[in-house]
């Protein structure tokens, strides 16, 4: 279900469009249910339809318009058409509650087994408006009753409905189109159908959920923050579990997926996106942020490091303050200082460049030195030309290396040089004006204001 505008989100953005750990919460519930490998699977669109229905298109799923909205059973009435009788249980889902595990769905249908009404029930340390589980003296469940018209007796009771259920897909059919609208809300209950299949003998049983976050729904931004850290702090859990040392627990995000070698560590602050493998003994200083990367073993990544499409080497060093672009590929013990970017080039091993440097769109031979403050003029205004440096090139400071040029292996460029021609192998070029002094001058100076 994803018809809802979430209203209290003062957003936008439709509320299943926001985002946990940089992916979607619907996507987050698809996920989930995709894990169980349905038949069908059916999405209830509403507010935003066109912006929910783009967010999901290739997932398989089947989009059905709830307008208006009249509460979850108007919305079951809405897909009920489209349900699957061959397919024996349907499994109802919110597309605002991101967090509950693959194996809890999994065991919820299992619980119903299409012949049975299965309930997903919890004991919230706040009861708050939560609809209640109604139990016989024998423990049986009876009913769920809203909050709004439970009596004090009623509204005693600890264990809660969280909304999400599994039932026979025939029998849901039918009750959904007996729902009624007479209760205090003017709404059609989803949670109806259980009192009518206690009445038919159906039997209803209740799983309970011992994690709270498994069921918790978002309907503000605090909402959405709070889960955001329960969220990271799972995957923190699995990643310390499989053995990687993290510096403090709450201060990771992965908003992707982050695979990990044999004694990884990982400092505060960093943010992983996409896919993120770091190698054995890879050590990611603090504050860095790394997407579709790859980082090679015991390589190091320096504080406030970004990285992002690329590739390090093993043993390579790349920071403080470094940039590596997509297509930039490290070679084993290549070092990347502080306020180098590279974009589309790769370094073979050994290389250097550990200052205020920029390489675009070059191919950088092993144990090249490539000076402070040197570029590759890689752009002429309408097209991208390469430059090319052979192994054991020497690059001084502050040079300009403009593009397409190759740089003989073992050559060396003199600092501050602007080269245009290719530089022979083995030989010292440079291109540079005479310094010349000037006699008699003298610095202006400022004219005083008037006044």
């Amino acid at each position: 279900m994803a018809a809802g505008k979430g209203t209290r989100m003062k957003s936008a953005i439709p509320k299943v469009l926001h985002r946990i750990a940089g992916t979607s919460l619907l996507d987050h519930v698809m996920r989930t249910a995709l894990a169980l490998e349905p038949g069908r699977t059916v999405v209830l669109v509403g507010h935003g339809a066109p912006q929910v229905e783009a967010s999901i298109a290739g997932r398989g799923a089947r989009c059905v318009l709830q307008e208006p909205q009249l509460g979850t059973g108007h919305a079951m009435q809405v897909a009920a058409p489209v349900l699957d009788d061959a397919l024996a249980t349907t499994l109802v889902l919110y597309g605002d509650v991101p967090l509950l595990r693959a194996e809890t769905a999994r065991a919820l249908v299992a619980a119903s087994g299409g012949q049975r009404v299965a309930l997903l029930s919890f004991k919230p340390a706040d009861t708050a408006r939560y609809g209640r589980i109604v139990r016989d003296a024998a423990g049986q469940v009876r009913a769920i009753v809203e909050y709004k018209d439970a009596n004090d007796e009623q509204r005693a009771i600890r264990e809660v409905y969280s909304g999400i259920m599994a039932a026979p897909t025939r029998l849901l059919r039918r009750w959904v189109a007996a729902l009624k609208n007479d209760n205090a809300q003017g709404e059609y209950y989803l949670t109806d159908i259980v009192a009518m299949a206690v009445a038919e003998g159906v039997p209803v049983v209740a799983e309970a959920v011992a994690d709270e976050a498994e069921v918790a729904g978002i309907n503000d931004a605090a909402q959405l923050a709070e889960l955001e850290r329960v969220f990271q702090r799972r995957q923190a859990q699995a990643l310390m579990t499989a053995g990687v040392r993290l510096a403090d627990p709450a201060r990771l995000d992965v908003r992707g997926t982050l695979t990990c070698g044999q004694d990884v560590e990982i400092d505060v602050g960093c943010v992983f996106e996409g896919t993120v493998h770091l190698a054995d003994g890879a050590r990611i200083g603090p504050h860095c942020m790394i997407r579709d990367a790859t980082i090679g073993e015991r390589a190091q990544i320096q504080a406030f490091t970004h990285i992002r499409e690329a590739v390090v080497g093993a043993r390579a060093e790349v920071g403080p303050y470094a940039r590596l672009r997509p297509g930039a590929e490290l070679g084993e013990e290549v070092h990347i200082g502080n306020f180098v970017e590279v974009k589309n080039s790769t370094l073979a091993a050994g290389a250097k460049a550990n200052h205020l440097a920029y390489l675009g769109d070059a191919t950088v031979g092993a144990r090249v030195n490539y000076g402070a403050g040197s570029i590759t003029a890689n752009y002429d205004g309408a097209n991208k030309h390469r430059t090319v440096i052979g192994d054991d090139a020497h690059i001084g400071s502050n040079c300009v290396l403009v593009a397409p040029i190759t740089i003989g292996a073992g050559a060396t460029i003199g600092g501050g040089s602007t080269i245009n021609k290719p530089a022979p192998a083995g030989k010292l070029t440079l291109a540079r004006t005479k310094a010349v002094t000037l006699d008699g001058w003298h610095r202006p100076k400022k004219v005083p204001k008037a006044g």
